[in-house]
């Protein structure tokens, strides 16, 4: 029974690092996300995300999903504000983040809290799309 559970433990824990190992070298990036901003009970989420053509994914770093948690159209996202964590938060986010929150036409807002190499990469997605774009705000 014990070296059963043992195994089934080893297993998943294998589960996880496998999937770390393998977003980061696909690319990814560190990255905090938090949906529903305006409640007071939401919290931070930590994942890796990825740029996939027009689509940034995030994947959820403790989830058994194969594909990506969520997925944000670049055509759709604009930059609504962006500050630095508040008190607690900075213990949530990746060290040195800076936190976006971010507003689609399809789908509802969210935060995204990020490391300084991320967030250039980041922006410099967002902005260089296809002419006939609309652009997205910065503050």
């Amino acid at each position: 029974m014990v070296i059963g559970l043992l195994l089934v433990l080893l297993t998943l824990a294998g589960w996880y690092l496998l999937r770390w190992v393998r977003m980061r070298k696909l690319g990814g990036v560190s990255v905090a996300l938090r949906w529903r901003p305006d409640r007071a009970r939401s919290g931070w989420h930590l994942g890796i995300g990825r740029y996939r053509g027009e689509e940034f994914v995030w994947h959820r770093v403790w989830s058994l999903r194969t594909g990506p948690d969520r997925v944000f159209h670049r055509d759709y996202l604009e930059i609504a504000d962006r500050r630095e964590p508040i008190g607690t938060e900075s213990y949530a986010v990746p060290a040195d983040s800076t936190v976006l929150r971010c507003e689609s036409d399809r789908q509802e807002p969210i935060e995204i809290a990020m490391g300084p190499g991320a967030l250039t990469g980041f922006l410099s997605w967002l902005e260089s799309a296809p002419p006939g774009r609309r652009i997205p705000r910065a503050s």
